[in-house]
């Protein structure tokens, strides 16, 4: 299995205006071009080597849910035979990992939606019995189904961790009306991708959105429902009273924490015993959500 891994993209006569954590982002005038590298980061940290196959499989899950949702969001194309000819040139490096998308005025929030109990949620919850000042049932234990899906939005952090955020925060920070199309979109969202999760034996623990305005219209941007942005869970995995496996950087975070590692940059060289799980770990949630293999 082997695939060359792109760790930062060049792309001679594109204007380049970010680099996030994982994707690199360029401006064509009317429209983005997205590109999702190979990079990784765990506990907020890039690691110094790549996972080959992640930014395709990134890319090409959030194609298959942008055209399944059914909902208003910012991809234009992922062929990149379609894209204007100053992309093009660059196909060999651009094939099946970019994404050209409208412009979009993005929310400073995080839209997350929860239901299960893990993660930082649970941590929320042993400390004050809430998450984001949601009151929950007492004795629940980690992992659990909650009783209905809840949306506890986070701080939007260029770099470090999001914050959770009470649902007034969002209001005060993006007004009644849309905190309100916010919500029930995010979990609108969610609900659609956990059921059809759940018909190829997979939970769909928790994810996040992000949204932005098009056109004055609020419309869903980035990633969606991906192996980073999402805790997918295998059924037959799945109890309460464990951190379930997970279909992520679960062999990662494993490894940084047996070394010791003090979660700051730089980030270390990880073996290759734990590229090639983690390379197939994503492949293999590509294959199980849309039915298609890359590899």
């Amino acid at each position: 299995m082997s695939e060359p891994v792109l760790l930062k993209s060049e792309l001679e006569g594109l204007k380049l205006v970010s680099r996030g954590k994982v994707r690199d982002m360029y401006d064509l005038g009317d429209a983005l071009l997205i590109v999702t590298t190979d990079r990784l980061s765990a506990f907020d940290v890039i690691m110094a080597n790549g996972i080959p196959w992640k930014g395709k499989v990134l890319n090409r899950i959030s194609e298959f849910w942008f055209d399944f949702l059914g909902v208003e969001h910012h991809m234009i194309t992922c062929d990149v035979g379609k894209m204007p000819a100053e992309v093009r040139r660059h196909a060999a490096v651009l094939c099946d990992r970019s994404m050209l998308v409208k412009k979009a005025k993005t929310f400073p929030v995080e839209c997350v939606a929860r239901g299960y109990l893990i993660g930082s949620g649970w941590k929320d919850y042993q400390a004050s019995g809430a998450v984001c000042g949601i009151a929950l049932p007492k004795g629940l234990g980690q992992a659990a189904k909650l009783e209905e899906s809840i949306f506890t939005p986070a701080t939007k952090a260029e770099t470090g961790h999001d914050e959770n955020i009470g649902y007034d925060e969002v209001v005060r920070t993006v007004g009644p009306g849309t905190a309100e199309k916010l919500r029930d979109l995010t979990l609108h969202i969610y609900t659609k991708g956990s059921e059809y999760a759940e018909t190829k034996g997979l939970i769909l623990a928790d994810t996040k959105f992000e949204f932005g305005l098009v056109d004055g219209r609020i419309t869903l941007i980035d990633e969606v429902l991906t192996p980073d942005s999402s805790r997918y869970w295998p059924k037959s995995g799945y109890r309460v009273g464990i951190s379930p496996p997970s279909f992520d950087k679960q062999f990662v975070r494993d490894y940084l924490e047996s070394i010791k590692f003090d979660k700051k940059p730089p980030g270390p060289v990880l073996p290759d015993d734990i590229v090639r799980k983690t390379s197939e770990k994503y492949l293999e949630a590509f294959k199980i959500l849309t039915g298609r293999s890359l590899a």
